[in-house]
């Protein structure tokens, strides 16, 4: 599936990419392009990310609470 259409950033290339070491947003900017023009992808490639690292969550960071 296309994550970002501006720069035809596939979903398996964000697992690859993780797969390569990215861990972040930031990275995947860096890497693949994610984010850069328009940024509607930003939330999808997040979540994309977080899956292909297995959610795994920095230690020392408090999660987010939400209403």
């Amino acid at each position: 599936m296309y994550v970002c259409v501006c720069h035809a950033v596939t979903d398996r290339q964000i697992r690859e990419a993780a797969q390569g070491g990215a861990r972040t947003l930031k990275d995947l900017r860096r890497d693949l392009g994610v984010t850069r023009d328009c940024g509607r992808c930003a939330s999808c490639a997040h979540d994309c990310l977080q899956e292909a690292n297995g959610n795994q969550k920095k230690p020392g960071k408090a999660m987010r609470k939400t209403a």
